[in-house]
């Protein structure tokens, strides 16, 4: 058996080999499920090192409390709790697209409901959330 790609014969062309993903949306989808786990997984892992940090120093561990409080630890706040968001909903979908009998049909369809689920949800959670942050940057109640 050999391994060598296909020749031609002369004037005549090859067809392109069809793969299953071709970029479409459900391929994103799996992707950013992906980044997302490994995001909210290393985001557990800084949290228990610097909530072990009170046992260890005091000090070491309210000087990481004030560095959370600058304007830019709220925006990445905003994109752990978008990031949880997702892989939440998404898995949602997975798990509908994996048990439910005409789920596979659907995926696509259900990935929009998915997306729109979380946009409804994650709007109003970056509002409050980035509000609470700009009031308390710039003086508020």
């Amino acid at each position: 058996m050999s391994n060598a790609a296909p020749q031609a014969p002369p004037g005549e062309r090859i067809p392109a080999r069809r793969t299953r993903y071709r970029g479409g949306a459900g391929m994103w989808a799996w992707v950013a499920q992906r980044l997302t786990g490994v995001l909210v997984f290393f985001f557990l892992f800084a949290h228990i090192l610097d909530v072990a940090l009170v046992r260890v120093s005091p000090d070491a561990f309210d000087t990481v409390m004030d560095i959370y409080k600058n304007p830019v630890a709220a925006v990445l706040e905003v994109v752990l709790v978008a990031a949880v968001l997702y892989h939440a909903v998404n898995g949602l979908r997975v798990i509908a697209v994996d048990f439910w009998s005409k789920g596979a049909r659907y995926q696509r369809q259900l990935l929009w409901v998915a997306l729109a689920v979380w946009f409804v949800i994650m709007l109003p959670v970056a509002v409050i959330m980035l509000g609470y942050s700009a009031s308390s940057l710039f003086g508020g109640t």
